[in-house]
């Protein structure tokens, strides 16, 4: 029987604790070892997952030769060092996005990454949820002919709190950057990218200079126009559509609802049970694939799940829309980027 897949895990916040709970219980994984400053709330998540080993200290956890795999999920300030660790050590690493907010700080990595001889994992976990994957795999296989728009809309619940809007790179870099990443996913090649955004409702957003309602286009180098619509905040929750249109057809992704019961009445009808209220209800089951993908890839020594080159080109789509949206002006990009 093959042994079970020793996970270490960086960072036990709201990101953290859904990948805690996945390597916890994925069949062949185990969460070995948990390190993160907040050592209170590292030990409430190893008790609830029976982790054997808590620290606070970096160097503790990659030293102890025991991993076989890291997942981080510690605030993206530290995650450019960690990967460097992790190659350094051997260790295969999944990484949550964005690698860094300074795409200066990714390049210094760039070239240790691209010879590295263990895999570097991107956390863009959309790629696996299965209705986004399946609407890929229509279009791949022609089903709406050449593909000539796509269209993503992705609004928030609610906007986060101050101190997370502080430390987030702005709606670009913060938000935006899984849109960015499922466009790529369509159109590898974009050679343009023209955004406008607004402060629109928020005075927290807004007195930290970001923008809290964007929208922003980008353009393939085959001519194909990607719209993407952003707001951080959405009255009937958590809402994530995608349309794919091509000369032949169009295929849609719709908001997925928890329960599927409609009911029908005097007072209306079609009523339906509300929207995800998050991203962690409603992405679970690709955050769920996106580490069983990982897992497997370190066991076959193929990982194919997007790597530090797809976390480079959307970040470098980031700043060209936050200096599109600055400036008033389209912004082009290398089609390699």
């Amino acid at each position: 029987m093959t042994s079970p897949l020793r996970i270490g895990l960086f960072g036990t916040g709201r990101i953290g604790f859904v990948h805690a709970a996945n390597a916890a219980t994925l069949p062949g994984t185990v969460l070995h070892r948990i390190c993160d400053p907040a050592l209170e709330r590292a030990r409430e998540t190893a008790q609830q997952y029976g982790v054997p080993h808590v620290t606070a200290d970096p160097e503790e956890m990659l030293s102890a030769g025991d991993l076989d795999a890291v997942v981080v999920a510690s605030p993206t300030p530290t995650h450019v060092g960690l990967i460097e660790e992790c190659i350094d050590r051997g260790l295969p690493v999944l990484c949550e996005k964005p690698i860094h907010l300074d795409i200066r700080r990714v390049d210094e990595l760039r070239e240790k990454a691209r010879a590295a001889t263990t895999p570097v994992a991107i956390g863009f976990n959309r790629r696996f949820d299965p209705s986004i994957a399946d609407l890929h795999r229509t279009v791949r296989a022609g089903g709406v002919g050449r593909l000539e728009q796509l269209t993503i809309v992705s609004r928030d619940p609610e906007p986060p709190g101050p101190e997370y809007i502080a430390a987030s790179g702005g709606i670009f870099r913060d938000m935006t950057i899984h849109d960015f990443d499922i466009a790529r996913l369509f159109v590898p090649e974009i050679v343009e990218v023209t955004a406008r955004a607004a402060q629109s409702f928020s005075p927290e957003i807004a007195a930290a200079g970001d923008f809290d309602t964007a929208t922003t286009v980008l353009r393939g180098a085959g001519g194909e126009v990607v719209t993407i619509v952003n707001s951080r905040h959405c009255a009937y929750g958590y809402d994530q559509r995608l349309e794919a249109f091509g000369d032949a057809g169009a295929a849609r992704l719709e908001n997925l609802l928890p329960l599927t019961t409609r009911s029908f009445g005097a007072g209306g009808v079609e009523g339906t049970t509300p929207y995800y209220s998050s991203f962690v209800d409603r992405y679970a089951e690709a955050y769920r694939a996106e580490l069983a993908e990982f897992a497997e890839g370190v066991r076959s020594g193929t990982v194919r799940n997007p790597g530090f080159e797809d976390g480079r080109a959307a970040l470098l789509l980031a700043d060209a829309a936050q200096e599109s949206a600055e400036r008033g002006v389209a912004v082009a990009v290398e089609p390699s980027a």
